[in-house]
């Protein structure tokens, strides 16, 4: 016998448990993998970045006796009502059935509570939400599922959807057991059928028919409403440019990490790219183009705290939105439930079948005897206070760089932990004055 110890057995890498796991179901299913819930890869973000307070060289402003302002005005390029908010913290698009109708109840509460604005998702707008938001933004999407010329009136704002963060280029699925009689009547679609959304429009194909569109769109809410064109991160800088050009007044930039209620595992984890990535891009062509502020940039894809906001928004955007984290602050996911999560077989800071609508917590479903476990006044007061936590760190951080609104953030009150955060954001390596890719280095 040898007095050597054995070397233990060592997992590959490239070949791990989850990854052989995930050979062995598609092997046995033949089916490929669907799932809710955004990136679960560990990749480049905010977390990534630094602000650089005030403290000889800069002067910081007094939280108590000093304003910093957080209002944004949304629109104002062409529409004859733009969007006034008293925070730029908005509600990302999340449909009804994939949502509960108390839930979307909730966030249109939440949000008005807060100051700020609601938006539909796809299948159209429901009563709760639209009589619960002060400020609703409809979605105009590939799909047209509830779309109806009287609802794009009855709205705040438009939001033409091209792509989303999580799947660009990609349609989204609803699958039947959602599809109740209600969500069925709005999507004019049967009940119980899987039903998935197309990756494009039906009539148009590039950025003329797009223009085209837009237009067709204004003469319908005769030039009153402000319209959002939404892309996902892909190419951003090109994306934003065309948006633009076409006569977008809003752009709204998803990164990979924003959520979805489902598509293929495989497609929310490789196609994208993270939003760290896609600001600096589209600020650069709203500048080359002259346009910067003038039409304003919504970005979204795991926005969770105002240090977030902040960062955000001193890389050159004019508000946030926020999907994933807004459902938490409901009650999604919520420890409290983890034996009914396990019942499922997952854990409550793991659960991401959505699509199946067996949600405990009642948010992600259409079982009545679910979400009628859901209070939607209750969700909403709890969305109203984070939203005002996030805009009171926000607020924090602009002081202590010596900003007096928000919007005053820049890049040069950032640096950078690492050099790919460096590369992407377009800030210094901390400690340093190189920004990686400027200058040849």
């Amino acid at each position: 016998m040898s007095d050597f110890p054995h070397t233990p057995p060592k997992q590959s890498w490239t070949f791990s448990n989850d990854v052989n796991a995930e050979i062995r179901r598609a092997a046995a299913t033949g089916i490929y993998d669907i799932r809710g819930g955004g990136s679960k890869r560990k990749l480049p973000h905010f977390d990534d970045l630094l602000f650089l307070g005030a403290s000889i060289s800069r002067y910081p402003l007094e939280g108590y006796r000093e304003k910093c302002a957080t209002d944004v005005w949304l629109g104002t390029r062409y529409a004859k009502k733009p969007i006034h908010l008293d925070i730029p913290v908005t509600i990302a698009g999340m449909s009804f059935g994939a949502l509960s109708g108390p839930a979307k109840e909730a966030l249109g509460r939440g949000a008005s509570a807060a100051g700020t604005s609601t938006t539909t998702g796809d299948g159209g707008m429901t009563e709760e939400e639209r009589g619960h938001s002060k400020t609703l933004v409809y979605q105009y999407l590939p799909s047209r599922y509830g779309m109806n010329p009287d609802d794009l009136r009855r709205a705040d704002a438009i939001e033409v959807v091209v792509g989303q963060g999580a799947k660009p280029g990609g349609g989204g699925m609803l699958l039947g057991q959602k599809i109740s009689d209600r969500v069925a009547n709005m999507r004019n679609l049967p009940k119980g059928i899987d039903q998935r959304s197309a990756c494009r429009h039906p009539d148009w194909t590039g950025p003329d028919d797009l223009e085209i569109k837009l237009l067709e769109i204004r003469e319908i809410t005769d030039w009153e409403k402000p319209i959002y064109v939404k892309v996902g991160g892909a190419r951003p800088y090109y994306d934003t440019a065309l948006a633009v050009k076409a006569g977008a007044d809003v752009v709204v930039l998803d990164g990979m990490q924003g959520g979805t209620a489902a598509t293929q595992d495989v497609f929310i984890e490789n196609v994208g790219m993270p939003i760290l990535a896609c600001i600096p891009q589209a600020v650069k062509a709203l500048q080359d183009l002259g346009m910067h502020r003038k039409v304003q940039l919504i970005v979204s894809g795991g926005i969770r705290s105002g240090a977030d906001v902040a960062k955000a928004m001193a890389l050159g955007a004019d508000a946030v939105a926020i999907g994933t984290a807004a459902l938490i602050a409901l009650g999604d996911n919520d420890p409290a439930l983890e034996d009914e999560y396990r019942k499922l077989g997952t854990t409550a800071g793991a659960y991401d079948d959505w699509h199946e609508g067996k949600d405990p917590a009642g948010i992600t479903t259409q079982d009545p005897n679910l979400f009628s476990r859901f209070n939607p006044e209750l969700g909403g007061r709890r969305l109203k206070n984070y939203l005002k936590v996030m805009t009171l760190e926000a607020q924090t951080i602009a002081r202590a760089c010596g900003k007096n609104h928000l919007h005053n953030l820049e890049p040069e009150d950032l640096c950078a932990l690492t050099i790919e955060a460096a590369a992407m954001a377009g800030v210094p390596l901390a400690g340093t004055n190189w920004v990686p890719g400027r200058n040849g280095f």
